[in-house]
C-alpha cells in the first residue's frame, strides 16, 4: 500500500476503512520514532517552545482563574481542580506501590503521572467505575460544559508540560485501566506510548473522543502516523486545526 503522508488524506483513508479491516492497517502505519541529529534538534527546539508557550498560557490563565474558580464553586459542590493518574511515555521504568500489608512490584506500560484539569463533572461522576465521556453526558456540570466547549478545562495541563510529563503536541494520555483494556483488545496499542503525551495532537483534532473500540483503533492509526512523521510542518498543521476546534467548540462533550 502506498504510504499516506498528507494528514487530510490519512483522515479520509482511516475513516473510509470498515471497522473489521482496521487491524490490517497496523502493518501500513508503524510507530517508529526517528533518532537522527536533525530530529534531535527538532526535539530540543520543541521543548523550548513548550516551555515558552506553557509559561505564557499559564500567566494569561492566572488572570481569569479567580472568576472561573468562583463559577465552578457556585455551580456545583467539589474542588476547582481535578487530578487523575495517567500513563505517560514508555521509558521502561519499574514503579513500586504498597497494597495492603505487602509491597509488590508493578511494571507500568508507561511512566504514570498526575494530570491536572479544571473539574467539569460532578464529584460522583465515576461512582460506578471509569467511564468514557458520551454525547450530552449528564455527569458534566453547566459550567463544565462551557469549559469543555472552550477547552479551558485543559489549560492546567500546561503545568504538566512544564514538568516534562507532557508536551504540547502528542498522543492523548490515557488512564491505566483503559490502557490495560485496549492493549488486550488492540494489538500494538502501547506503541502510542513511544513519545510524550500531548495536550493536543493529530488524533485529538481528527478523531475526537473515544466512543468505542473502533474509534480507539482509528486513534491509534493517527498516533502511529504522528510518532513516525512528526516535525514542524505537521506540528503547525495540528496547531492550526486545534485553533479551529477551540474557536468552533467542535467535538466537545
Amino acid at each position: 500500500m502506498t504510504p499516506i503522508y498528507e494528514t487530510n488524506q490519512l483522515k479520509e483513508h482511516i475513516r473510509s476503512v470498515p471497522d473489521h479491516e482496521l487491524p490490517r492497517l497496523y502493518s501500513d502505519v508503524k510507530a517508529s520514532p526517528r533518532i537522527t541529529p536533525t530530529h534531535r534538534v527538532y526535539e530540543f527546539v520543541r521543548r523550548a517552545f513548550d516551555l515558552v508557550v506553557s509559561s505564557l498560557a499559564l500567566a494569561i490563565f492566572g488572570l481569569v482563574l479567580p472568576l472561573i474558580a468562583l463559577a465552578i464553586k457556585i455551580d456545583s459542590r467539589g474542588p476547582v481542580f481535578y487530578t487523575q493518574s495517567r500513563i505517560g511515555q514508555d521509558r521502561r521504568r519499574r514503579e513500586h506501590f504498597t497494597a495492603g500489608p505487602e509491597r509488590r512490584k508493578v511494571i507500568y506500560p508507561g511512566r504514570p503521572f498526575r494530570i491536572l484539569k479544571l473539574r467539569t463533572m460532578r464529584t460522583d461522576a465515576e461512582k460506578n467505575g471509569p467511564q468514557l465521556a458520551t454525547e450530552g453526558d449528564s455527569r458534566v456540570t453547566r459550567i463544565g460544559h462551557l469549559l469543555r466547549m472552550s477547552r479551558l478545562d485543559e489549560v492546567p495541563q500546561f503545568i504538566n508540560v512544564l514538568f516534562g510529563q507532557m508536551t504540547l503536541i502528542g498522543p492523548r494520555p490515557e488512564r491505566l485501566s483503559f490502557v490495560r483494556k485496549y492493549e488486550m483488545d488492540i494489538p500494538g496499542y502501547c506503541e502510542r506510548l513511544a513519545i510524550l503525551p500531548g495536550i493536543t495532537g493529530l488524533a485529538q483534532v481528527n478523531n475526537g473522543y473515544d466512543e468505542d473500540l473502533a474509534s480507539v483503533r482509528r486513534k491509534l492509526m493517527f498516533d502511529r502516523f504522528y510518532i513516525t512523521k512528526n516535525g514542524w510542518k505537521l506540528d503547525l498543521r495540528i496547531l492550526a486545526s486545534t485553533i479551529r476546534v477551540v474557536l468552533t467548540g467542535e467535538g466537545a462533550r
